[in-house]
């Protein structure tokens, strides 16, 4: 009964977006030459933000995963947490400062090659370089699936606990309320008091939605190696840390029906023979290859990360 509840009302969310559409799109023309193109204002998007607002992978899952107005993730996404792993080495691979061991001679899979680093430079944010720092320090060097587990502290070797990065959500949130994104709350839950963080600036949240919904819809390529790379890995960790729908919930429902087609298209992807291609990222296609292994692979949606149970 629940979930048919829960239905009819994205139902009826998306159906108020689309009664929104139309009426925007019955706007006198006047109004429309005044608006910018669909490629420009993109570009625009891009390239108008400071410096403040650009957000790491990390922040871009949490703002898709936060509730607006309560400013905290559902009680019920135990898979964000090791998400916001993933984020951290992708995110890292990105900007040039880890990849994974050569395939050898054996061509080893990529959940088998161990991840190095390719740079110790440093990236100016705290937690990338508290990772960062983890997998240069540590010898032999790990798989993608250990670092995820290790620093989320799901191991049971005691003397590997401190590679555990804690309170991730809320140094997240705090990175995203110096950037005017979010704001801090005090709420009581009869029993505790618990620090939120609200959104106080839709407009970047609006901009990051616009992107993942264009990506598989306006702008979709049918090619993964054509995509943007951030913006694939974007849709796979979100993907990955049950937040993705999140984003489509405003569309008609013929669109979220193709927008989540399309999905699955890139989440049924072979990783291995992704990775070899011109110009992949192979850290990237380790990561959607947890995804599409049976140990992460859980869940009434089947598309954890990992199943991970620490809060932070």
């Amino acid at each position: 009964m629940t979930s048919l509840v829960q239905r009819s009302s994205g139902l009826v969310q998306r159906r108020t977006e689309a009664s929104r559409c139309a009426a925007d799109k019955e706007r006198p023309s006047g109004e429309e030459d005044q608006e910018p193109r669909r490629g420009e204002e993109h570009d625009d998007d891009d390239t108008g933000d400071s410096k403040e607002t650009r957000l790491t992978l990390m922040e871009e899952v949490l703002l898709l995963g936060l509730k607006d107005r309560e400013g905290y993730t559902s009680f019920w996404n135990d898979c964000i947490s090791s998400g916001l792993r993933g984020c951290m080495l992708i995110e890292l691979a990105l900007r040039g400062r880890l990849q994974l061991e050569a395939c050898g001679m054996r061509r080893k899979s990529l959940l088998a090659r161990k991840v190095i680093c390719k740079s110790d430079a440093q990236t100016g944010d705290v937690l990338l370089d508290e990772a960062l720092k983890h997998i240069k320090d540590t010898q032999p060097p790990e798989t993608v699936q250990s670092w995820i587990e290790l620093l989320s502290g799901e191991t049971w070797n005691p003397l590997k606990l401190h590679y555990q990065l804690r309170n991730v959500r809320e140094r997240l949130a705090k990175n995203l309320v110096e950037k005017g994104v979010l704001t801090t709350e005090k709420q009581n839950f009869l029993l505790f008091d618990m620090t939120t963080h609200p959104l106080t600036n839709n407009n970047i949240k609006q901009r990051l939605i616009k992107r993942v919904q264009e990506a598989v819809l306006d702008r979709w390529v049918n090619d993964a190696q054509r995509m943007d790379k951030r913006l694939l890995a974007l849709i796979f960790l979100a993907h990955s840390s049950d937040v993705l729908e999140n984003a489509f919930a405003p569309l008609l429902d013929d669109q979220y029906d193709l927008a989540m087609k399309r999905v699955r298209q890139l989440m049924e992807l072979e990783p291995e023979g992704e990775s070899v291609k011109a110009n992949a990222n192979e850290l990237l296609w380790a990561a959607a290859a947890l995804g599409r292994g049976a140990v992460l692979l859980g869940g009434e949606a089947g598309h954890r990360l990992v199943d991970g149970t620490e809060c932070g």
